[in-house]
Parts: C-alpha cells; structure tokens; sequence
C-alpha cells in the first residue's frame, strides 16, 4: 500500500528480495523490519532494522540486484528514494551522501568484524583448509 509519505509494508512482506534488481533505496520511518540471506536454500536472519535505518543503498551507487532480502516484522512504514530523487537532494545538500556513506562504512566495518571472528573460529577449530 502506498501513503503520502511512501509505503506501507504488513508483517511478513517482502518489502526487497533477494537477486531482484534495485532501482531505490529506503528508509524506515516506523516499524521492524528483518534482514535475511538465502544461503543454500536457507534464509538466515542477518540483521533487524528499525525506524531510521536505511537499506538499499547500493542500488543508488549500481544499479545491481539486492543481496539480501528484507521483510517487515511488524507493519513498516518506508519511504523511497530513486537514484534521480538522490542525486538531486545531494547537490540541495551534500551532508546526504556523507551519511549514505557512513551507513555503508558502519556495515562494511561490521562485516569486516564478523569475518575475523569467524577466521578466528575456523582456525582455532582446526578446520582451516590454508
């Protein structure tokens, strides 16, 4: 359903899924959303989201498919925004892509973190294949 101020998102909804190709990105402006990878024929819940955070961010940096899936938990309130939306409010006011930029840079970090400590696991498990 869409409202005024973008789009309203039932529990259990898709509201991005996985491989489909991305042309916007979201912010949440009320609800819970969760993050959930299909990893062998098997979603896994990587993250939650809440009012405030965004995702699908890439699709306005490359037009790409999506590689997660996000579903509403509760009912979710999302607002959209295009690459041509985007791109106009950053030239009204830059300050936008640096906090798009510090969203990603928080991710990758977190990523970057979880990666050590899985290599660390790995290697003190003795599976380490080299």
């Amino acid at each position: 359903m869409i409202n005024a101020l973008g789009k309203v998102f039932q529990p259990g909804e898709n509201i991005v899924t996985q491989g489909e190709v991305g042309d916007c990105m979201y912010v949440i402006q009320q609800g819970e959303a969760e993050v959930l990878k299909d990893v062998d024929g098997k979603q896994i819940r990587v993250d939650t989201m809440r009012g405030g955070d965004i995702f699908g961010e890439i699709a306005i940096v490359e037009h790409t498919t999506r590689s997660s899936t996000v579903r509403a938990i509760t009912e979710v309130h999302a607002m959209t925004i295009d690459r041509k939306t985007f791109l106009r409010r950053v030239q009204e006011d830059p300050s936008l892509a640096l906090n798009v930029l510090k969203v990603m840079a928080h991710r990758v970090r977190g990523l970057d973190q979880e990666l050590a400590v899985l290599k660390q696991s790995i290697a003190a498990s003795g599976l380490e294949t080299g």
